[in-house]
């Protein structure tokens, strides 16, 4: 599917091609020079959309701000001591 270059240097992305890839207006195009050839890698834009509530089902209780750091801290430490007694080090 062949584009013609425009004035700006801008270039269409066909419509089967933005549908099979799930392009949508606002994504980012970042584009490499390959030897002779150009390669786009498309990133969605950063959302709007809230995350709360997305890990509740994991979470067995809520914590505080105030407890946080001590609650960091204990999953730190019990992370180290599984890894200390399974005998895994790290390189």
């Amino acid at each position: 599917m062949p584009s013609v270059i425009g004035s700006r240097g801008q270039i269409v992305i066909g419509k089967p091609i933005r549908d099979a890839l799930g392009l949508k207006p606002g994504y980012i195009a970042v584009q490499h020079l390959v030897d002779d050839h150009v390669e786009i890698f498309f990133y969605p834009p950063e959302h709007e959309k809230s995350l709360r509530g997305v890990l509740a089902r994991h979470a067995k209780k809520a914590v505080s701000t105030d407890d946080w750091p001590q609650m960091r801290e204990a999953a730190w430490s019990k992370e180290v001591r599984r890894d200390w007694e399974s005998g895994e080090e790290e390189e």
